[in-house]
């Protein structure tokens, strides 16, 4: 195995939102087949594309009719084989979402497990009977709100389900179930797929018995219903360590592929989900720390050492700014610090994973109510757990449907579209997309950026400074105001800003308000002929 992904930068696609190539105002695997040379001047090298399966869209694809098909709403199977083919031409590697807590509640396998006590496929999802009021069997809490059970007239019991009534969860401890799924991550495999997102694995195994959650003391109003308790019991069950290694050894059956899993735990849990070297889990449990850290030099330190002083001996490093559920980094940091965390995301050590649109900058789009899709919004409107913001089309050029669409799209563009979008931002070299460009250049012309050892260095509270290898250094500014550093002695020079016209690398550099640096110790002659 090659481990291709340890020097890989991911990149993220909503599929709905990327490109649109049928004039139907939706994202669809053709048009996303037509922007692939976006994927290659960028300098990413694998594209995770989220759910694309045949689905009512109660979720948006998180709920999955068919586990191998593709939506007629973004094609054929013959247009994913066509993605396929092409991407690899390019030397692109292809990642699907696989979404395995949940199918939908059309799914053939649940029409028949609701149909009858006695229906064969009766105990691939989780039934339980009412509790002694006849109410639900537990005080369990859907994530989008609610009660995380329904209860069925036909059959008289509940049925047990973490996000919409719509996405009943599927019982793991069933034998014929984990033989279908890992049936049908085979058969994404063998169509050449190098990979999968594994969606809420945290999620996938639930106590034996359904035993109450305890409450949450730290609960408050405003923090969306499913915070009322701790979901101790629901998630992050010792036996879904089991499955994780099992769906690893489903992928190991050939080489160079790779598990991502969704995991939002404590990093002391999270580290479960490598696995041991006997028996290995998922090579990247998504590292999301970064996303609602507090932004200044200090904190990004601490948690920068944790994780790395966490991480279990061979285990690989990874970091993501942000994703299709959570405000983009834009929103949270300004356009003035998101340059800066695109130089962090991309010089940390590990694989970094870019959401598509933070390329451009792109923020949070408000979306009218009369207009809202999201169930979430939808179930707990107003407290700002909508995903639609996050999830608007990516802006291409400047025509009136932003080179996304010639009908209107599902979601409202970005309003600063006609200058916010992909060609605008080529054509200007202080552009964000050249930023991530230049940055995405020299992770493969620079070893150490790519794979090399991370040192953390002290500084002072303004400035997060590290070494990759002995010779990198960077230098990110978390303020708006100037801060100097001393340099360690050596010849440095410049390797990049994110601001134009940088300050000489003096024994004592002054990085200006909101800067990121990176610098390179170049050898003495003296050195080098030693």
């Amino acid at each position: 195995m090659t481990d291709w992904w340890k020097s890989a930068v991911l990149y993220q696609v909503y599929p709905r939102s990327f490109q649109d190539s049928d004039g139907d105002g939706i994202g669809d695997l053709n048009g996303i087949r037509a922007r692939l040379d976006h994927f290659v001047a960028l300098g990413i090298d694998a594209v995770w594309i989220s759910p694309i399966f045949p689905s009512p869209m109660a979720d948006f694809g998180y709920d999955v009719a068919d586990y191998t098909g593709i939506d007629a709403r973004f094609g054929t199977l013959a247009d994913f084989d066509a993605l396929v083919a092409a991407a690899h031409a390019r030397g692109l590697k292809l990642l699907l979402d696989f979404v395995p807590n949940h199918s939908s509640d059309q799914h053939p396998w649940f029409v028949g497990s609701r149909s009858s006590r006695t229906n064969p496929k009766r105990d691939w999802y989780l039934w339980a009977d009412p509790a002694p009021d006849g109410g639900p069997p537990n005080n369990w809490i859907s994530d989008f709100g609610g009660p995380t059970w329904t209860y069925d007239d036909r059959t008289g019991q509940y049925y047990e389900h973490a996000f919409l009534a719509e996405q009943p969860d599927l019982n793991w401890r069933n034998p014929d179930l984990r033989a279908a799924m890992y049936a049908a991550m085979r058969f994404w495999f063998d169509r050449g797929v190098d990979g999968f997102r594994i969606d809420v694995l945290w999620h996938m195994v639930k106590a034996a018995g359904f035993p109450d959650n305890p409450p949450n003391p730290d609960y408050r109003p405003g923090m969306g219903a499913m915070h009322r308790v701790l979901q101790t019991n629901s998630t992050d069950q010792p036996e879904v360590h089991a499955i994780a290694a099992e769906m690893r050894a489903v992928a190991d059956e050939d080489s160079d592929r790779v598990l991502i899993g969704e995991i939002y735990l404590p990093v002391p849990d999270l580290m479960a989900y490598y696995g041991t070297p006997e028996r290995p889990e998922v090579q990247l449990p998504f590292n999301f720390q970064l996303i609602d850290v507090v932004w200044d030099a200090p904190t990004l330190h601490r948690i920068i050492a944790e994780y790395e002083a966490a991480l279990p001996p061979g285990a690989w490093p990874n970091w993501v700014l942000g994703n299709h559920d959570r405000p983009r980094v834009a929103t949270k940091r300004g356009q003035a610090q998101a340059r800066v965390a695109a130089m962090l995301l991309l010089t940390l050590r590990g694989t970094p994973t870019l959401y598509y649109g933070d390329e451009l900058g792109l923020e949070d789009v408000a979306i009218p109510a009369p207009e809202v899709q999201d169930p979430r919004e939808l179930r707990e409107p107003g407290i700002g757990l909508g995903r639609d913001p996050v999830r608007t089309p990516m802006p291409w050029d400047a025509s009136e449907g932003a080179g996304f669409t010639t009908a209107t799209p599902w979601l409202p563009l970005n309003p600063d579209h006609r200058t916010g979008n992909v060609a605008t931002q080529a054509a200007d070299p202080t552009s964000l997309l050249n930023l991530h460009r230049e940055l995405l250049s020299l992770r493969r012309t620079h070893q150490a950026l790519a794979t090399g050892d991370l040192t953390l260095l002290t500084s002072n509270p303004a400035i997060l400074a590290y070494h990759r290898g002995p010779d990198v250094l960077i230098l990110l500014n978390l303020t708006d105001t100037p801060a100097s550093y001393a340099l360690p002695p050596g010849n440095w020079h410049h390797l990049a800003s994110t601001l134009p016209n940088p300050a000489s690398p003096e024994p004592t550099i002054e990085l200006a308000p909101n800067e990121g640096l990176i610098l390179r110790r170049q050898s003495s002659p003296a050195q080098a002929g030693a």
